[in-house]
């Protein structure tokens, strides 16, 4: 039976199986994530009203992102940002960041955002899921970055 579903890291009663889960990812961001949420800075570092957005079956965390103010791009006046998405090694290849994107859509949709921007060092991956190339930008590490933009559709 499958049971995938999105929900919410802070909606959810079972926080520490999700963050446990998190901590599995081999990925230096799913590690800073989870320091993040573990000390309770996560507010501090993307904004007030972001959201950890979790693809699970059951009790497996499949893929995982944020949708939030800020990311690592800053100072930006772009915002909101879908950031730290990870789809765990096991599950990749099933375009499973399509049902985190469609969610990011949902909520974006919801708030009246008419774009959501990635950051990422990926060419080839977000152009699948409808994003467009935006600029290269510098990280809050000095780094660059590809800023990706996805267009969220509207009623209009």
């Amino acid at each position: 039976m499958n049971t995938i579903r999105v929900i919410e890291y802070f909606d959810s009663e079972r926080q520490s199986h999700w963050l446990c889960e998190i901590k599995r990812g081999d990925w230096e961001a799913a590690g800073f994530l989870y320091e993040l949420l573990s000390k309770g800075t996560f507010f501090d570092a993307v904004g007030e009203g972001s959201k950890v957005l979790l693809l699970t079956d059951g009790d497996e965390l499949i893929s995982f992102c944020t949708y939030a103010k800020k990311d690592d791009i800053q100072p930006t006046e772009l915002t909101p940002w879908m950031g730290f998405v990870y789809t765990f090694p096991e599950h990749r290849g099933h375009h499973y960041v399509r049902l985190l994107m469609e969610e990011i859509e949902r909520l974006a949709i919801k708030e009246g955002v008419p774009e959501v921007y990635i950051s990422t060092n990926h060419t080839g991956l977000y152009e699948k899921y409808g994003c467009e190339f935006k600029a290269e930008m510098k990280d809050m590490n000095g780094e660059p970055s590809r800023v990706y933009v996805k267009r969220i559709p509207t009623d209009e």
